[in-house]
């Protein structure tokens, strides 16, 4: 494990954990970096690695029996992909690949089963963080349902802030169309909404956030209560961390 230069943590599973079971942990753990595109998992096939990314968004896209996609969840720094591991399945249940580049430290999926059984700190984390998850894709289902598209891509633009450094987020149009469940010219008004509005910029494969308090207050109730409850489930769980995370303008902090 290239600890040396990785520290501290920007994982914020790994960086709650007390020092003592990270110690157990940091010689499994391996460093790579994720360019953008790079498939983490696909649908139906055997999960090789656990990964914690430390920096950088990648999105769980599901996949209708005719073709048609949907983004089912994002994730970040805030904790571990894919989902299904910490119930024992060995299977990936949607395609998972990286849209915006980052890092993450990975470990191999026996190793992964071994730590959930015989370290209860670990477990613990594993277990809030999926909850956490399960809270964020099924606000997801609410949100596709209820909230319009200007609302939705309001939503998504913050849920990415949450995960990058700065307030530069680099999304192709393609991604935010599947983000929000949309075609790509509905995207395009939206971000001419958002843009009218002062709440962003928008460039070729660039948003910049220019007014996040603005941008939250748009979304309204689109956004903001499955980033609670992960702070709910996160809250006070141990004293004693490996390290302090890297710093961001990220609700998960």
């Amino acid at each position: 494990m290239q600890t040396s230069s990785q520290t501290p943590l920007a994982n914020k599973l790994l960086a709650r954990l007390p020092s003592p079971d990270f110690n157990l942990i940091a010689s499994l753990l391996e460093y790579v970096d994720l360019p953008r595109g790079i498939i983490l998992g696909k649908r139906h096939e055997e999960i090789d690695y656990i990964y914690f990314l430390t920096s950088g968004v990648g999105s769980i896209v599901a996949t209708s029996p005719g073709g048609h996609k949907a983004e089912a969840g994002l994730f970040g720094c805030e904790g571990y992909i894919p989902a299904p591991a910490a119930r024992g399945s060995p299977w990936h249940i949607h395609d998972m690949n990286m849209q915006i580049e980052g890092a993450a430290y990975r470990l191999g999926f026996g190793q992964f089963q071994t730590l959930t059984k015989e370290n209860d700190n670990f477990a613990l984390l594993v277990a809030r963080v999926t909850e956490a998850f399960s809270a964020q894709v099924t606000y997801t289902a609410l949100s596709n349902a209820v909230h319009d598209v200007n609302e939705r891509l309001a939503r998504w633009l913050l849920m990415c802030h949450d995960r990058v450094e700065g307030d530069e987020i680099a999304l192709t149009h393609e991604f935010m169309s599947l983000m929000i469940a949309t075609r790509r010219s509905s995207v395009t008004s939206a971000l001419h909404v958002l843009e009218g509005s002062g709440f962003i910029r928008s460039t070729r494969g660039l948003v910049t956030v220019r007014n996040r308090e603005a941008l939250e207050e748009f979304a309204h109730d689109a956004y903001g209560r499955p980033e609670e409850e992960y702070e709910r489930l996160m809250v006070g769980l141990f004293e004693c961390n490996t390290a302090e995370p890297v710093a961001t303008e990220s609700s998960f902090d």
